[in-house]
């Protein structure tokens, strides 16, 4: 059930095993013979093959680092995307490090990784997007806050992900693909159940209105003990998309 699992945060749906394989633990040998023991037809395609995409993943990006040893020296793998003119902004960068940003998804996400040292995959593209597309900041700084608070902590890994989300890389999603954090929060928290859960100031608010709490709020005339969006959505991807542009013609 891995496949349907996956992505849903508040659910025990992934295997669990990237701090014991980022610590040596456990091999990436192991895992697919153990897989292979319980489902032979994950290499057809069948059960089990998303899982041992994922195993792939891990591995292709240590390939890269490899062979592309710029990789582990701040440099992306789309050489045009160093001229993306990068935002400093520092009250935004602290308010996404402290989950304060005022999407509930992404604040429930660095929470739990504040707290446990780790956050679900599908959590951390969603905030890797956020810092990256939302608030046009230098994506090596991400790489920097996630290596420093993961106990799955990966060199090759990490920087895939991150270099994935913010367009730089080999395999990376098209620079106009931008993750909306509320819509992402609606399709893989519907109820709010995982942001409830780390978010503890919106437990009163219906879970039609849990990923936009302030629309809720406002016309409640409720006040919330919770921030404001830091940033407009809408307005962000189009200086995002023209500080990518503007970057690519250069």
């Amino acid at each position: 059930s891995y496949d349907a699992r996956r992505d849903f945060p508040a659910i025990e749906g992934t295997s669990r095993l990237s701090a014991s394989l980022a610590l040596g633990a456990i091999s990436p040998r192991q895992c697919l013979h153990r897989l292979l023991a319980e489902q032979p037809q994950a290499l057809e395609g069948g059960a089990g093959s998303v899982w041992l995409n994922e195993l792939i993943w891990r591995e292709f990006y240590r390939h890269l680092m490899t062979y592309h040893p710029d990789l582990c020296k701040h440099r992306p793998f789309i050489g045009w995307t160093d001229n993306v003119k990068w935002q400093s902004n520092d009250k935004q960068l602290k308010a996404w490090q402290s989950g304060q940003t005022g999407y509930p998804i992404v604040d429930a996400a660095m929470r739990q990784l504040n707290k446990m040292g780790w956050m679900h995959n599908r959590l951390r593209m969603i905030t890797a997007s956020f810092l990256v597309k939302d608030l046009l900041i230098d994506w090596r700084i991400g790489e920097r806050y996630f290596i420093s608070q993961l106990i799955d902590g990966d060199l090759a890994a990490n920087n895939g992900g991150w270099q994935w989300a913010a367009s730089t890389g080999t395999d990376a999603a098209p620079y106009f693909r931008i993750f909306n954090p509320t819509t992402q929060g609606q399709k893989f928290d519907a109820d709010g159940e995982f942001i409830r859960r780390w978010v503890p100031e919106l437990n009163g608010i219906p879970a039609k209105a849990i990923h936009e709490p302030w629309a809720w709020a406002d016309k409640q005339r409720v006040k919330l003990d919770y921030p404001r969006p830091i940033v407009d959505h809408k307005q962000a991807r189009v200086a995002t998309l023209a500080a990518y542009e503007a970057a690519r013609k250069a």
